[in-house]
C-alpha cells in the first residue's frame, strides 16, 4: 500500500485521503493502484454505507504523476498505455462510478486530468469556490483519457465539454456548480463542516437502496427507455427485500424518521 494514500473507516464510512501533498497529491502508479485497492475492499464491506475522498495540503490531485512514471528514462514499449491505463487508472474511475455505496470527494484548489475525473466520477463533488477544473490534457499535447470524454458530456452537455477539452478552458469551483459539473461549491472555510455533513446524511440513508439507484443511473446513460424500467423493476424487487425499506414504512405508519441500518 502506497504512503501516498490513507484510509480509515469509523461509523460506516471509509474515508480516503490522499497524502502527498508536496506533489499536489498526483497519483504515480503505486498510488493509484493502492487506490484501487481500497475500493476493491470497500466494494465488498458490508460495513461500509459511505466513502469519503479528500486530500492533504492546498490541491485535491492534480492528475496523473508522469515524471515518476518516466523516473527511469527506458522509453516504454510498444502500446503500453493501451495495455496498462485499463488496469490502473481506467479501472480507479471505473471502480469510484461502480461501488454501490455513495462517494463524495472534497475539492479544493486544482483537480487536474485524472484528478478531474476522480471527483467528477464521485457522486457528489462539493468544491471550495475558487477550487480549479482542469482538463490539460490537449494543452499536452495528448487527447483525453480516465473517462473524461465521456463523463464531461454527460455532466454538462457537449459545447461545454468541447471547452474543457479543446480549449483547456480552466473552471472554477463556483462556476463548475452553476454548469452542473460539481454538486455544490462554497467558501473555502466551510467546505469541510458542509462536506461532513453530506457524507453523514448519505451514510444514514438506507444504504442498498442507495447503491441499487446509484447503479441505475449508471446504467440508464447507456439504456432505452424499455431498458431502464426493466433495471428499475430489479432494483425495486431487491430494494423491498430489505430491513431498511420496513423500516421506512413502520416509520410512516407510526409518524417518526426512520432509523435505517444499511441492512
Amino acid at each position: 500500500m502506497s504512503g501516498a494514500v490513507r484510509h480509515e473507516a469509523a461509523d460506516g464510512v471509509l474515508t480516503v485521503t490522499l497524502a502527498r501533498p508536496e506533489k499536489r497529491n498526483a497519483l504515480d502508479q503505486a498510488a493509484t493502484a493502492a487506490l484501487i485497492a481500497v475500493f476493491e475492499a470497500a466494494a465488498l464491506d458490508d460495513d461500509l454505507r459511505a466513502i469519503h475522498l479528500t486530500a492533504e495540503g492546498p490541491d485535491f490531485c492534480a492528475g496523473s504523476d508522469w515524471v515518476a512514471s518516466n523516473a527511469d528514462g527506458r522509453r516504454p514499449r510498444p502500446a503500453s498505455l493501451v495495455r496498462r491505463l485499463p488496469l490502473q487508472s481506467h479501472r480507479l474511475i471505473e471502480l469510484v462510478l461502480g461501488v454501490q455505496v455513495p462517494v463524495v470527494a472534497t475539492v479544493r484548489g486544482f483537480a487536474a486530468g485524472l484528478g478531474c475525473q476522480l471527483a467528477l466520477a464521485a457522486d457528489f463533488a462539493v468544491a471550495a469556490e475558487d477550487a480549479v477544473f482542469w482538463e490539460p490534457f490537449v494543452r499536452r499535447g495528448f487527447t483525453p483519457d480516465t473517462g473524461a470524454s465521456w463523463l464531461l458530456p454527460r455532466l454538462v452537455g457537449v459545447a461545454r465539454a468541447r471547452r474543457m477539452l479543446l480549449l483547456g478552458e480552466k473552471v472554477s469551483g463556483a462556476k463548475a456548480a452553476a454548469w452542473g459539473l460539481v454538486h455544490e461549491a462554497v467558501p473555502e472555510p466551510e467546505l469541510d463542516a458542509y462536506a461532513r455533513d453530506l457524507v453523514r446524511t448519505l451514510a444514514d440513508g438506507p444504504t442498498v437502496t442507495l447503491g441499487l439507484t446509484k447503479q441505475l443511473i449508471l446504467r440508464s446513460a447507456e439504456a432505452p427507455l424499455a431498458r431502464a424500467m426493466v433495471d428499475e423493476s430489479f432494483g425495486l424487487e431487491l430494494a423491498s427485500r430489505t430491513a431498511d425499506f420496513r423500516e421506512a414504512l413502520a416509520a410512516f405508519r407510526e409518524r417518526r424518521p426512520p432509523d435505517f441500518t444499511g441492512r
